[in-house]
C-alpha cells in the first residue's frame, strides 16, 4: 500500500487541482492510463480545432473569387496537415509528462484503476500491476470515451470514432457521418472541406439539437446545401458489402421515447463511417460501488453543489460528472473545487453564463437559454436578431449569420445565440457581460464598439427593436 495526501485519476484538468496540492507541501499521486493532457488535448478540442482552422484557410481560398480574386490551389499536403497537429499534442503531451516525473511531490502511475474501498484504489495494467494507491482526498477527473449505440451489425465493421478520425492521413473519397451533434458538425466541415462526399444522418430534426432552435434551423440548412444531410432519422443497420460501408436509416420520432418510425428506410453507402453518437462516461471503469460513490441513470458521477461526492472527501469534476462537456466548464470545477478543498470559504459551483462554441462552418456559439425554453415555461421575454451583413465589417467579409438576442422584461440577459463567422470570439463580450457586469442590456450597450469591426453585430443586437413573447404570442415594443 502505497499512501498520498492526494489522489487524482485522470491527467485533464484535475491536474490543475492536483498541482495545487502539490504547491501546498502535499504529496500528490497522479493515475492515468494514456499520453498526459486529458481527452482535451490528446483526442478532442485542441488537436480538433487545429486541424479545424487548416479547413478554414483553405474554405476562405475557395471563396477568394468571391471578392473578386483568381486564386488556385496547387496542392494540399493532407497528410503532413495531420502529422504536423498530432505531433504538436504529442509533443505538449509528453512535456507534461516531464514536468510530472521531475517533481518532488508528484508520482505519476501511468496504470488503470479502479476502486476497492473508499478512498484506495488498486492499479491494473503497467509496471505497477496489483499496487494499492490511498490518500486522504480523492479527485476523479476520468472523462468520457465515444459511445457505441446500440446499431445492428456494427460489431461487424471497421468505424471510425473522432479519435481515429482525427489522425486519418488522408480524407475518405465519401465519409458517412452517424450522429447530428458539435462532433459530427466538425468533423463533417473538416473533411467535407478537404473534399470527402459526407453524409450526415441525425436523429433530431435538425443538426446542432443543444443550440437554439432558430439557429440549429439555419445550421441544417446551410450543411444541406454543404453536405447530403438525412435528419429525423435513426441508424438501424451497418454492414460491409464489397468493400463499401452501408448504413440504413429510419425516419424517427425522438418524442416518442426513441421509438423508430415504421416507414421506408433510406440506406447510405460510403467508404469510411463515422460514429458520432455522443460520449459516455468512463465511471463504468472505475468499481464505483464499492467506494459509496453513487452514479446517475446516465452513468455520471453523482456530486452536490461542491463537485464532491457520496463519499467524503471524494471529490469528482469534468466530462465525468455530466454537467457539460466542454473543456473550459472543466476548468471552471477546478478553480471551484480548488476553493472548496483548500479554503475555508467553500461555494457552490456557479453554471451560470455557461458558453458553447461549435468550430463549424458557420460557427455557432450560444450562452444563456434558448427560446424554445422561454416559451416552454410560458416566461415572458423579449428577443432581437440582427444580421451579420448589416454591419459594414459583416457586409464586406459577406457574411452569412445572425445574432440573436433573449432578454427579460427589466432588461437582463437571458440568452444569446450566434451564427456566423467568429461566434466562438463574438460570444465573450456576452460572457462577461452576464458574469462580471451587470447582466443587463445596458453593459453592452453603452460600451464603446470599435467601428467598422464586427463586434458591432452584438451591439446592434442588444440596441434594436424587440419582440416580446410569453410563450402564446409575440409582439413588437
Amino acid at each position: 500500500m502505497e499512501e498520498f495526501d492526494f489522489l487524482v485519476i485522470g491527467s485533464g484538468s484535475g491536474l490543475d487541482v492536483a498541482n495545487v496540492a502539490a504547491n501546498q507541501g502535499q504529496s500528490v499521486a497522479v493515475v492515468e492510463k494514456g499520453p498526459l493532457g486529458g481527452t482535451c488535448l490528446n483526442r478532442g478540442c485542441i488537436p480538433s480545432k487545429m486541424l479545424l482552422y487548416h479547413a478554414d484557410v483553405l474554405e476562405m481560398i475557395e471563396r477568394a473569387s468571391e471578392f473578386h480574386i483568381d486564386v488556385e490551389v496547387n496542392d494540399v499536403a493532407f497528410s503532413e496537415i495531420v502529422r504536423e497537429v498530432n505531433e504538436e499534442v504529442a509533443a505538449d503531451a509528453a512535456s507534461i509528462r516531464r514536468g510530472l516525473c521531475s517533481s518532488s511531490q508528484h508520482e505519476l502511475f501511468e496504470s488503470e484503476c479502479r476502486f476497492v474501498d473508499e478512498k484506495t484504489v488498486v492499479l491494473s495494467g503497467g509496471e505497477n500491476e496489483g499496487t494499492h494507491l490511498q490518500a486522504e482526498t480523492v479527485l476523479i477527473a476520468a472523462g468520457t470515451r465515444p459511445a457505441s449505440p446500440d446499431i445492428d451489425g456494427l460489431g461487424t465493421v471497421d468505424y471510425l470514432t473522432s479519435t481515429e478520425a482525427l489522425e486519418l492521413e488522408a480524407p475518405p473519397d465519401r465519409l458517412v457521418i452517424v450522429g447530428g451533434g458539435y462532433i459530427a458538425a466538425e468533423l463533417g466541415h473538416f473533411f467535407g472541406t478537404f473534399g470527402s462526399d459526407v453524409t450526415i444522418i441525425g436523429r433530431r430534426p435538425t443538426l446542432l439539437p443543444a443550440a437554439d432552435r432558430e439557429v440549429a434551423a439555419a445550421f441544417t440548412d446551410r450543411y444541406a446545401d454543404r453536405f447530403t444531410v438525412h435528419t429525423g432519422h435513426a441508424v438501424t443497420a451497418i454492414s460491409t458489402v464489397d468493400e463499401t460501408v452501408a448504413v440504413e436509416a429510419r425516419p424517427y420520432d425522438y418524442r416518442d421515447d426513441g421509438h423508430v418510425v415504421d416507414s421506408d428506410s433510406v440506406t447510405v453507402t460510403g467508404d469510411e463511417v463515422l460514429i458520432a453518437a455522443g460520449r459516455v462516461p468512463n465511471a463504468d471503469t472505475l468499481a464505483l460501488d464499492t467506494a459509496g460513490i453513487e452514479t446517475d441513470d446516465r452513468g455520471f458521477i453523482e456530486t452536490d453543489a461542491y463537485l464532491q461526492t457520496t463519499a467524503d472527501d471524494v471529490w469528482a469534476l469534468g466530462d465525468i460528472v455530466g454537467e457539460y462537456l466542454l473543456k473550459h466548464n472543466a476548468n471552471h470545477e477546478a478553480r471551484a473545487i480548488v476553493q472548496n478543498i483548500f479554503s475555508t470559504e467553500p461555494q457552490p459551483v456557479d453554471y451560470s453564463a455557461m458558453p458553447f462554441a461549435v468550430f463549424a462552418s458557420p460557427e455557432v456559439a450560444g450562452v444563456g437559454v434558448r427560446e424554445e425554453e422561454l416559451r416552454a415555461a410560458n416566461r415572458e421575454y423579449a428577443a432581437n436578431t440582427y444580421r451579420y451583413e448589416d454591419t459594414a465589417r459583416g457586409d464586406a467579409m459577406k457574411a452569412d449569420g445572425f445574432v440573436k438576442v433573449l432578454i427579460d422584461l427589466d432588461g437582463s440577459i437571458l440568452g444569446c445565440h450566434i451564427i456566423g463567422p467568429a461566434a466562438s470570439t463574438l460570444i465573450q463580450e456576452v460572457v462577461v457581460a452576464m458574469k462580471a457586469g451587470s447582466g443587463t442590456v445596458e453593459d453592452i450597450q453603452s460600451a464603446v464598439h470599435v467601428h467598422p469591426a464586427l463586434p458591432e453585430v452584438i451591439q446592434r443586437a442588444f440596441s434594436g427593436q424587440f419582440v416580446l413573447g410569453d410563450g402564446d404570442h409575440q409582439h413588437r415594443h
